[in-house]
């Protein structure tokens, strides 16, 4: 037994005896960092209570269920469905979506009514689905994890469609700083074309080619009219200036009439934008107008962003286990905490070896595999516990 540095006074753990022994605060600090995961997914959602009461959610965590779905409509449902009307059901997690009403036992499910709010209306008419409610993504149409694919790639959500993307299908590599850029796919750009002209704008921005498929190096050059011929220049409707910060600004009502001044050339492509981009779009009355007729008026919405959401997550108070755990540590003796660890251990190696054989036989693990796994470590605890 030794004090492990960096714990706080007092505190007692036990020390690693092999190269593949852990601490009881290395596994504290690993389920901590998994709570806090969780907690940034589910962005505080209710695990009691449908969302249904109220109305179209600005975001929250969304699931789709195949086993009733049974190939019919695509329907959506919200984390308390998805744990009390679907349990054990196979269900695709869909990560968050935007403005979606719970469709949970409406005419989506001719065959059930929802445990916690049956009284729903037959359709949500303001919902909006992709194919990621089928259980597939990307412009390959294929699911995730895919079976049939064995190359290592991440994805990441466009913040228009909000399907998820292979890095390769996007033909490049994310920006260095991935934590704070949002992406726009090019399909969406094609859509949302206006978008363009705000590239001079926003710094850092990266702009990749869909056509270069298997070049992820490649980027698109995009045109822009030089520097001398925009700032300060007049025209018949507006004059534009820089402030301290470089950015471009209207004398007028609309930046975007501005903007386009810079001629950026729109293309078939893929946009990576960074942090705070979208607080540079113009909102004045026409543009408003414009993002509400191209059904993306949530680009100025400064609760959209998946950022957010989860930041809210984080911050809701919940009973962590990592604080339970430290309590009970720090009221157990040395030869408690060394049986802990070595059981812990031995459980871990189990459950290794165990799935082990289900991976290599490409076998699904169910709950009778689990419980008869726990049954047989048990049974293995009695049979040490007799002969000592």
């Amino acid at each position: 037994m030794t004090e492990k540095e960096g714990t706080q006074p007092g505190q007692t753990v036990c020390s690693d005896t092999t190269d593949d022994g852990v601490s009881m605060v290395d596994i504290l600090e690993e389920e901590k960092q998994l709570e806090s995961d969780a907690n940034a997914v589910l962005g505080g959602s209710d695990d009691n209570n449908c969302t249904y009461p109220n109305g179209y959610v600005g975001r929250q965590a969304l699931y789709a269920c195949t086993t009733c779905g049974n190939g019919r409509e695509v329907a959506g449902i919200c984390l308390a469905c998805s744990l009390n009307c679907h349990e054990g059901h196979q269900l695709y997690e869909l990560y968050t979506k935007r403005l979606f009403r719970c469709d949970c036992g409406n005419s989506k499910f001719p065959d059930m009514k929802c445990k916690l709010f049956p009284d729903k209306d037959a359709t949500n008419k303001h919902n909006r689905y992709n194919q990621n409610f089928k259980g597939v993504y990307c412009i390959c149409s294929r699911p995730y994890p895919d079976p049939e694919d064995d190359v290592e790639d991440e994805m990441i959500q466009c913040v228009v469609c909000e399907d998820w993307l292979h890095g390769r299908h996007l033909a490049t590599k994310f920006p260095p700083d991935q934590d704070f850029h949002e992406m726009i796919c090019a399909d969406c750009m094609k859509k949302c074309d206006f978008l363009w002209a705000y590239i001079p704008q926003c710094k850092n921005t990266c702009v990749v080619s869909k056509a270069e498929v298997g070049s992820p190096d490649d980027k698109v050059e995009v045109d822009i009219k030089s520097e001398e011929k925009t700032e300060g220049s007049l025209t018949e409707e507006v004059s534009v200036k820089k402030d301290d910060n470089g950015d471009l600004h209207a004398s007028d009502s609309c930046l975007l009439k501005s903007l386009h001044n810079c001629e950026v050339v729109p293309g078939d492509s893929s946009v990576f934008w960074p942090d705070g981009w979208r607080k540079k779009l113009c909102q004045c009355a026409s543009c408003l107008e414009l993002y509400s007729t191209l059904d993306v008026g949530f680009l100025v919405d400064e609760t959209d962003p998946v950022q957010h959401y989860e930041d809210k997550g984080k911050a809701q108070p919940t009973s962590s286990q990592y604080d339970t755990g430290m309590q009970a540590l720090s009221s157990m003796d040395r030869v408690q905490l060394g049986e802990m660890i070595h059981g812990y251990n031995d459980m871990k190696n189990s459950l290794r070896e165990y799935l082990k054989t289900f991976a290599e036989n490409k076998r699904i693990v169910r709950e009778e595999d689990i419980r008869e796994f726990f049954g047989q470590m048990e049974a293995r605890k009695r049979r040490r516990t007799d002969n000592s």
